[in-house]
């Protein structure tokens, strides 16, 4: 019998963002239900107030929904000298220890709303301040059971190869290899996985046009409008060798979740069985064909 992969679900993929103005914002109720469907039997906590934010709200809602809480994208900024991000790490980890949950998928926040802004540019020291945080965060999380990881984002402190790059060698932090924001930030995520697997603790399935993630490296398009435009496909169905990706992990004994994380934005409620859901239902149907592969 071959490797059973574990695949979940992250509320941006039916939508569901933190960024304002992004688009109709699907109710918890229906995006669960949806992604239970598919067979995803976890799911990452979403934006917050997409589901309850008292901790043990939020834990009755995922078991209602026979849901395992894996954790969730926490945006903070961890750059500056003169902001300490304990105090809300601490916070967040309430509801972590009141569900179960696991992975703190950190992104370092420019401390500028949206992702399409200039973002401020690090000195050496500003740099330090990065690894000293993440650092300090890794541990007080370990404290708690729970994995703290990094997300390289577009629009964010680390979001170039040189950013990563410089995360490896400053920081003891694992990553989440989020495939799409890798691709589109200049990092190749294949060429990652293959490298740096003892450094993946986590990992968001993006497939992504190659066209359209020049056209937001370069600036010609922002991500917003990249992402309404096909920036994102099913799995499969993109520039990236995800089959790749997902073999050189498994082969470096990676066992943890493949997160279907793939941004998308509706404008409306869609109709029973439409939607967000047709794009995750091929996502699976690929991740299980090369499941049978391995």
């Amino acid at each position: 019998m071959g490797k059973k992969l574990k695949i979940a679900g992250a509320p941006i993929s039916w939508g569901v963002c933190e960024a304002p103005n992004w688009g109709h914002q699907m109710g918890p109720a229906r995006v669960l239900k949806e992604m239970a469907d598919l067979g995803l039997g976890a799911t990452e906590f979403g934006p917050l107030g997409f589901l309850p934010v008292d901790a043990e709200n939020r834990a009755r809602v995922l078991k209602e929904h026979g849901m395992e809480a894996i954790g969730g994208f926490f945006p903070i900024v961890l750059h500056k000298a003169d902001h300490d991000p304990m105090p809300e790490v601490l916070k967040e980890l309430e509801s972590y220890k009141a569900t179960g949950a696991y992975e703190l998928v950190l992104a370092a926040n420019t401390g500028i709303e949206g992702y399409d802004e200039k973002r401020p540019e690090l000195d050496d020291a500003g740099w330090q301040v990065m690894f000293d945080n993440l650092n300090k965060i890794r541990a007080a999380c370990e404290a708690q059971g729970v994995d703290a990881v990094l997300h390289p984002h577009v629009g964010t402190m680390v979001e170039t190869e040189s950013d990563i790059m410089k995360i490896i060698n400053g920081s003891t932090i694992k990553f989440c290899l989020d495939t799409g924001h890798m691709f589109i930030g200049g990092c190749d995520p294949v060429a990652f996985s293959a490298k740096h697997a003892d450094r993946v603790a986590h990992v968001h399935m993006k497939d992504t046009n190659a066209i359209r993630a020049e056209e937001v490296r370069s600036g010609a398009r922002t991500y917003y409008d990249a992402m309404i435009n096909g920036l994102y496909a099913p799995l499969g169905k993109g520039d990236i060798d995800m089959k790749a990706i997902v073999k050189n992990l498994v082969a470096a004994g990676y066992d943890g979740w493949f997160v279907l994380e793939q941004d998308l934005a509706i404008f409306e409620e869609p109709a029973a069985g439409g939607g967000p859901v047709e794009f995750a239902r091929e996502s699976v149907a690929f991740l299980r064909a090369i499941e049978a592969e391995l």
